[in-house]
Order: structure tokens, then C-alpha cells, then sequence
């Protein structure tokens, strides 16, 4: 969803994330979207009939609701590598403690992490000093730069489209437990990052000025007297 009108706040967020996009590779400072989703976890109530020639397969109406889980993503696009975690809920600790695994276990060589994410009220330094003390909470700080999508343009989060090809692929079916939902996402992200599967992303700054101009405000140069 984009806004209908001039929105200065809108651009500037926008125009901050898609120069970040642009930046070269650099494995010391990488980029990484992050994003998180809800999975209903439902079982069956009957066995579903498998596909047979001549016939569909078949699945009950009926189902049992277990609840939800989380589903956390770190992308990073131009190394086509993703981490994806499931966790039980989606509270300030949870997302505190899977930043520092995205920190001390898959990038203990970076100096800098720049973060692109929305604005949720979970996504913030703040959350860190929840979940850890400070010295903890202030050295996972330091290596954080935060980028935040605007509201209204989760389009802009990689981590979103990424999020919508593990729905399509792996998760729009029926699942009834927590460690089955793991298994799958951990099938599913290891065959992806060993395809090397990176994002080409090609709108720019100057694209947007273009084809977006009517978000930007209008305004006048003042004059001297």
C-alpha cells in the first residue's frame, strides 16, 4: 500500500532504504532485511487421500486449531543468504534474542550490520536492553545501523518477498506442530542458500522521483526580503 497523497516522511524513509539498496558489496558491513510472520498451525482431523491417476487429492473441511508461531527472516540480497527462525511468539525479547544469533552466529566478522526492517515497535535498540544487560544490550548495539521501511511501503522490505516465496513454497498447507513447521523452514532456507538465490533489485532513488512524484510534497524557496 502506498499513501494517496504527498507524504514527506514516506520519501524519506523510501529514499533512505533504496540507496542503502544500492551500496556495493561489502561482507564487513552487509545489508540485511528482516521481516516476521504469523503460521496458523492446524491439524487434521481426518487423513487427507492422496492424488491418484484420474483423481485429485482430498482434504477435509474439518481441521484442529494448535495455535500459532512466529516466523522471523534475515535475508541478505546480494550474497543470496537467508536465516530463518520460528520461535513461539513475537515479543521485544524474542526479536532480541534472534538479532544477537544473527549477529555473534552468522555474522561474527562483521563490523557493522545495516538492518532494514519496519517500524514495528519490537524493532528497536530499546528491545535489546530488555532482553540483555547493558554492557550485552550496548555491545550488540554498536554493531547495528538501523534502516526503517515507511509505513505503508512494507513493499520496500526484501524480507517481505522472501517471507511470500517461503509461504508459496513451503508453508501454504496444513501443519499441526511447531517442529514440523521447523523442519520445513530449515529444508527450505538451506536448499535456497545452497542455490545462492540472491535479489536483483533495480528500483532506484531516481525511479521513484519519477514514478512516484506524486508522494513528494511540494514546496517554495523563501526568499530574502
Amino acid at each position: 500500500m502506498i499513501p494517496p497523497g504527498a507524504n514527506g516522511e514516506f520519501v524519506a524513509c523510501m529514499e533512505d532504504v533504496l540507496d542503502v539498496y544500492q551500496l556495493p558489496y561489502d561482507p564487513k558491513i552487509p545489508v540485511v532485511c528482516m521481516d516476521e510472520a504469523n503460521k496458523q498451525l492446524v491439524a487434521e482431523i481426518r487423513n487427507p487421500i492422496p492424488a491418484a491417476p484420474g483423481r485429485v487429492a482430498r482434504v477435509d473441511s474439518e481441521y484442529r486449531r494448535n495455535g500459532t508461531v512466529n516466523v522471523f527472516m534475515f535475508v541478505e540480497p546480494l550474497a543470496g543468504r537467508r536465516r530463518v527462525l520460528v520461535t513461539d511468539r513475537r515479543t521485544k525479547v524474542d526479536w532480541a534474542f534472534a538479532v544477537r544469533e544473527l549477529l555473534d552466529v552468522h555474522y561474527p566478522d562483521a563490523d557493522l550490520v545495516r538492518l532494514v526492517l519496519d517500524n514495528l515497535n519490537t524493532h528497536t535498540l530499546g528491545s535489546l536492553y530488555e532482553a540483555f544487560g547493558p554492557e550485552e544490550a550496548r555491545r550488540l548495539a554498536k554493531r547495528l545501523e538501523f534502516h526503517y521501511t515507511p509505513k505503508h511501503g512494507s513493499w520496500l522490505n526484501i524480507a517481505e518477498c522472501e517471507l511470500s516465496v517461503l509461504s508459496r513454497q513451503c508453508l501454504d498447507r496444513r501443519i499441526p506442530t511447531k517442529e514440523e513447521v521447523e523442519r520445513e523452514v530449515h529444508a527450505w532456507e538451506t536448499d535456497r542458500n545452497e542455490s545462492t538465490i540472491g535479489v536483483d533489485w533495480q528500483f532506484t532513488t531516481e525511479d521513484a522521483r519519477v514514478k512516484l512524484h506524486r508522494l513528494y510534497p511540494q514546496f517554495q524557496t523563501k526568499t530574502q526580503d
